[in-house]
């Protein structure tokens, strides 16, 4: 999860420094342009993959709808205020309204929502980067899931149905960072084949370390 500064200029920099920064809003649309070919680079390992999250998520899938929970992909601002309330309740500093539209103005169909009813009790917020020619890189920015909602695979479905979605964007990795005593994120992350890539001394504001997990695609 990224830890950013409270004045806008500081938080892009932390962005930027952390995970490349990727393309722009009027851009966007092209990812949902780019299908693939048997031969290209890699495109068996993410055929493959993406086959074994997609039998992942439909177990995961039906065991929230036994709980009456639905994932939907984010629509328009009408539902911000309440990501930002959800995600703001697990951080150890707040993050700018602008670090979230950064996000999700540029990656809306990299933003997901658990809906129980009408209520939003988990969000996962992510962008997908150029990492090397024709391929690319998927960080995970944020993701919470309510507290009287959790231990109902919701955090590992908003995961996953947003790895599929990298997936089918040509992603080879997926990449994020998260606080080393947050026990609950780190084994969620592992269970999902995410390994230790990189501890960062004191990357948050409160002085903790961080570690960077890595999901490897191909």
């Amino acid at each position: 999860m990224i830890d950013l500064e409270s004045d806008q200029s500081s938080q892009f920099e932390k962005i930027n420094s952390s995970i490349d920064f990727g393309i722009a809003n009027q851009n966007h649309r092209e990812y949902r342009q780019m299908p693939e070919k048997e031969g290209e680079g890699g495109f068996g390992e993410r055929k493959q993959r993406s086959v074994e999250i997609s039998t992942q998520l439909s177990a995961l899938r039906l065991e929230c709808e036994d709980h009456g929970v639905e994932l939907v992909e984010y629509q328009d601002e009408g539902t911000l205020a309440r990501i930002i309330e959800l995600i703001t309740k697990d951080l150890s500093e707040p993050y700018s309204i602008y670090t979230y539209r950064y996000f999700i103005h540029n990656w809306p169909f990299l933003c997901f929502m658990a809906k129980v009813d009408s209520d939003i009790v988990g969000a996962i917020v992510c962008k997908l980067d150029e990492h090397k020619k024709g391929s690319y890189r998927g960080y995970i920015a944020m993701l919470a899931v309510d507290k009287e909602h959790r231990r109902k695979k919701i955090g590992s479905s908003l995961v996953q149905k947003a790895i599929q979605t990298m997936i089918d964007h040509k992603c080879e990795e997926v990449v994020l960072e998260t606080e080393i005593t947050n026990e609950a994120a780190l084994n969620l992350y592992q269970q999902l084949g995410f390994v230790r890539d990189k501890r960062l001394l004191k990357y948050y504001l409160n002085g903790v370390d961080a570690f960077r997990l890595k999901l490897w695609l191909r």
